[in-house]
């Protein structure tokens, strides 16, 4: 299995001063805490981090010295999620059959969940995702704000990453071009069927310094 870190935002609404997977919380990068937690997975045999052009030195040097990370390069983004996901696609080993994509400002996303999706793509599933139900009323607007329909609370997830799949039908899904807010919208506009199992808390996604400071309790704890 492999998994493809995209560590490539920018991270604007954290308000930092460089790429959100490197900011550091605990004393480490958002980025150096979801390949030690991929790693961690009894599945992973390769990581690919994509980071931005800019901080492939950076990355690199985060990477030295560990004896773990063997398995784990870096490669440059794209201007959008999608072809930053297919740099990293490009360079997994062509053994690899199962690819888990992942963010890395959900750093926190526990091995277990790695290794729970992978087992459901190797029973037979072509694209699984983790998803925790919606907690709040959710309402469907118009360009003008007002209200066209409530959603059944019941039959809404908020879906999380890691995400996993076959690689042959990630890779036919990014072939046909377009890009979106996660790699399970371009199996589903590919025409695939993506199941949806059980998430984590933790696999929570840092994008204010409210979540970082959420992060930074959790590991304190």
């Amino acid at each position: 299995m492999g998994v493809v870190l995209v560590a490539a935002g920018l991270g604007t609404r954290l308000g930092a001063e460089q790429p959100k997977g490197f900011v550091r919380v605990a004393g480490v990068t958002l980025v150096e805490h979801a390949i030690r937690r991929a790693l961690g997975s009894a599945t992973t045999g390769q990581v690919v981090v994509v980071a931005p052009a800019s901080h492939l030195g950076e990355a690199g040097a985060l990477l030295s010295g560990d004896p773990r990370v063997n398995d784990v390069s870096v490669v440059a983004g794209g201007d959008q999620r999608s072809r930053s996901v297919a740099a990293g696609l490009a360079a997994l080993r062509e053994d690899v059959d199962v690819v888990l994509v992942h963010d890395a400002a959900r750093c926190l996303a526990p091995s277990d969940l790695f290794d729970r999706l992978v087992d459901a793509v190797r029973a037979g599933h072509d694209a699984v995702v983790p998803g925790l139900p919606v907690a709040d009323t959710i309402k469907q607007v118009d360009a003008e704000g007002r209200v066209v329909a409530t959603p059944e609370r019941s039959r809404l997830r908020a879906i999380q990453t890691p995400q996993a799949f076959r690689r042959s039908v990630l890779q036919a899904a990014h072939a046909a071009g377009g890009d979106a807010t996660d790699d399970a919208a371009l199996v589903e506009r590919a025409g695939g069927t993506v199941l949806v199992v059980d998430g984590d808390e933790l696999a929570f996604k840092v994008t204010t310094p409210a979540d970082l400071d959420r992060a930074g309790r959790i590991l304190g704890s």
